[in-house]
């Protein structure tokens, strides 16, 4: 029986290995670890390909995050609008820069529903954390204008989303500032924890440069307090090739995708995931909605089929957040949907081939 790996990064980068080797023996060659021309060179090429004017590689995507909010120096005590939908760091940041957390619903795209978030929207309001989860664009352009008319600053968290674009424009390119991760995982991921932040506006990036250098631009000229947080030349040697390749493995994965709703639209069960007019998702993974979430795991498993659940509990219901927030939050949509999310195999290791043999086995599930 075969056996279809839910993420194979070994295989992802099997073409591309012998020039991330040469890379990684010429930083040891040369001792350069921390800072250097790779990381340099990242910074460069990252922000050439989003179109921004500034990037900031950082540790990791929660450290971009929690960076990202503080650059923008917000009123104290405020609210920051965070999706219920997504995974911990968008709201856990917000919190660990000592601010209010205020969960708005998702809508059939997974991102932020727009007629909740104006529900949301207090005179306590400072700024907005505008998932694109999934690598599925939110309504950002609209959610751009909401901002503008309340003076709300938006924070773009673009953790799963490298590449995807609205109206021809990269993410990340609307907010005030983003971040990025570069978990191992996602569609541009390095060997390690990574993360960037990118912005048009010198000012936030300036701030984030101190922030992230423990409060000051150059070695002993500390003027605010700060942290440690960068981007090591290593993994930015990595990035460089990997992001050379990024647009190719979209390619791969939106070819899938149209593979995966052609064979699966006729079941009834089975609802997908909306992509808005004009978004280009980057697919960095495919989910659908099923009522009968569990058996369907079960029977892929016995198919040898790896799958995932992003996410199996919506913020609120983590136990974090479920004494202040849950009560205020059972009727979302967010709570009800992570009931039925489940994420299929996609990605670079996997062939057309490969998904047309899940949709069959799912066919089969089906049909019993």
């Amino acid at each position: 029986m075969k056996q279809i790996k839910f993420l194979d990064l070994y295989k992802q980068s099997f073409f591309i290995r012998k020039k991330i080797t040469e890379k990684i023996n010429n930083c040891i060659k040369n001792s350069s670890f921390i800072g250097g021309d790779e990381l340099e060179k990242f910074n460069k090429n990252f922000k050439k390909y989003l179109k921004v004017k500034f990037c900031l590689g950082v540790a990791n995507g929660t450290d971009a995050l929690e960076i990202a909010i503080k650059s923008l120096d917000l009123k104290k005590n405020s609210e920051i609008i965070v999706p219920a939908n997504s995974w911990i760091s968008s709201a856990e940041a917000v919190l660990s820069n000592g601010y209010k957390v205020k969960f708005v619903d998702v809508n059939d795209t997974s991102n932020i529903c727009i007629k909740d978030l104006k529900k949301k929207i207090s005179k306590k309001t400072s700024a907005i954390i505008v998932v694109h989860l999934y690598g599925n664009p939110a309504e950002v352009d609209k959610i751009k204008k909401i901002a503008k008319e309340f003076n709300l600053r938006i924070v773009e968290d673009c953790a799963q989303s490298h590449g995807a674009s609205l109206n021809n424009k990269k993410v990340s390119t609307f907010g005030d500032v983003s971040a990025f991760s570069f978990f191992p995982s996602k569609n541009l991921g390095c060997y390690g924890d990574g993360g960037a932040i990118v912005t048009n506006t010198k000012k936030y990036y300036l701030k984030s440069k101190k922030i992230a250098n423990h409060g000051g631009l150059k070695k002993n000229k500390n003027e605010i307090l700060g942290r440690n947080s960068r981007l090591d030349n290593l993994q930015a040697s990595i990035l460089n090739i990997k992001l050379k390749e990024l647009d190719k493995w979209i390619a791969i994965r939106n070819k899938q995708v149209t593979l995966y709703n052609s064979e699966l639209k006729n079941i009834k069960d089975i609802k997908f995931i909306r992509t808005i007019y004009g978004a280009r998702s980057s697919n960095y993974v495919f989910v659908i909605k099923t009522r009968n979430r569990q058996k369907l795991i079960n029977f892929l498993n016995k198919n040898k089929i790896e799958t995932h659940i992003h996410y199996p509990k919506a913020l609120p219901e983590l136990k974090v957040f479920r004494k202040n927030f849950l009560y205020k939050c059972r009727k979302m949509e967010a709570i009800k949907i992570s009931k039925q999310i489940l994420s299929l195999p996609i990605g670079e290791h996997l062939s057309l081939k490969d998904i047309k043999y899940i949709c069959a086995i799912i066919k089969n599930f089906y049909s019993e």
